[in-house]
C-alpha cells in the first residue's frame, strides 16, 4: 500500500496566529513543532493499520520546508522544498491508494475560519466549473484525477465541514473550533494527536470505500484576483482572458490537471511585485 501525507499548518491543533507558521516571525519554531507532531501521529496511525505501507509526506505549507526532518518518524519519506511538480501533493500518482490531509485550513472568504485563505492572500477565490474551490478542493480534485481518494482530513471545524461537503464519506478530525481568523478553541496537542493516530488508521482501513473527487473536462475556470497587476500578468498566458468583474481572469482546460497547473502558474504569479 502507498499513502502520501500532505502536511500543511493553518490547521494544526494550538496554531491560531500567523506568528506561529510565518518563519520570520517569532513562534515560528514552536508552530514547526506541532506540525512535525501532527504528521507524525498520522504516520503511526497509517501503520497501525498497515504496518507495510509505503509512506510518503509531502511539506506542504508556505516554503515546504517546515518539517523537522529529525524529528519526523524515521519510518516514512519526507518530500520538502520547492518548486515541485504538483506543489502540496508532490510524490502522488496513480500507484497511490491513498491521500490524508493534516492541518488544512477552509478556503478564502469562507468561515469563521483560522487563517482561511486559498494559496495565498492575493487569490481570493477559485471557482471551477462554478463551484468555488479553497486548496482543499483543488487538492481532493487533483488527487481524483489520479484516481486517488482523499481518505482524511484534519483542520479546524471549518475545513472539516469543506471536506464533507466534497466527499461526504471522508474521516475527518476537527482539533479545533474557529472563533476568528485568529482565535480558536483548539484541543491540547497531545489529545489532538490520539484523535489522528485513530481516525488515520481508520481510514486508510475504508480506503476503498471513499470515492475519488472527479471532475471531468473541459472545465471552465474563473480566478478572482486581488492585485490588477497580476490580471495583467495573466493575461500573457495563451487562453487567459479578462472576465466579467476587475478582479476575474478565466480560461478553458481540457482536463482537470491542466486546469490545476495553471491555476498554481496564477497563484506563483500572484506574489510578483510591479517594479
Amino acid at each position: 500500500m502507498k499513502t502520501l501525507i500532505s502536511v500543511d499548518m493553518e490547521g494544526i491543533s494550538g496554531i491560531v496566529h500567523s506568528s506561529e507558521t510565518n518563519p520570520e516571525r517569532y513562534d515560528y519554531q514552536r508552530g514547526r513543532e506541532l506540525m512535525t507532531a501532527e504528521a507524525n501521529a498520522v504516520i503511526a496511525g497509517v501503520l497501525d493499520a498497515e504496518p507495510t505501507a509505503d509512506v510518503l509526506v509531502a511539506d506542504a505549507h508556505g516554503t515546504f520546508r517546515n518539517l523537522l526532518p529529525e524529528r519526523l518518524d524515521r519510518r516514512a519519506r519526507l518530500v520538502r522544498g520547492k518548486p515541485r511538480a504538483l506543489n502540496m501533493l508532490a510524490g502522488l500518482d496513480e500507484e497511490t491508494d491513498a491521500a490524508l490531509f493534516v492541518g488544512y485550513h477552509v478556503r478564502a472568504g469562507e468561515g469563521p475560519g483560522v487563517l482561511a485563505h486559498t494559496m495565498n492572500g492575493e487569490i481570493l477565490d477559485v471557482r471551477v466549473a462554478g463551484r468555488s474551490l479553497g486548496e482543499t478542493g483543488l487538492n481532493t480534485a487533483m488527487a481524483g484525477h489520479l484516481g486517488v481518494p482523499v481518505v482524511l482530513l484534519s483542520g479546524d471545524g471549518a475545513a472539516c465541514a469543506e471536506m464533507a461537503d466534497l466527499v461526504p464519506g471522508t474521516v475527518t478530525v476537527a482539533v479545533k473550533e474557529a472563533l476568528g481568523m485568529a482565535a480558536a478553541v483548539t484541543l491540547h496537542p497531545e489529545e489532538a494527536r490520539d484523535r489522528l493516530r485513530r481516525a488515520a488508521a481508520d481510514a486508510v482501513t475504508r480506503r476503498t470505500e471513499i470515492p475519488p473527487l472527479a471532475l471531468t473536462g473541459p472545465l471552465d475556470v474563473e480566478v478572482d484576483l486581488a492585485g490588477p497587476h497580476t490580471i495583467d500578468l495573466a493575461t500573457l498566458i495563451p487562453g487567459v482572458s479578462r472576465a466579467a468583474g476587475a478582479r476575474t481572469v478565466a480560461f478553458t482546460a481540457p482536463d482537470y490537471a491542466t486546469a490545476y497547473r495553471l491555476i498554481l502558474l496564477l497563484a506563483q504569479l500572484a506574489t510578483i511585485r510591479p517594479a
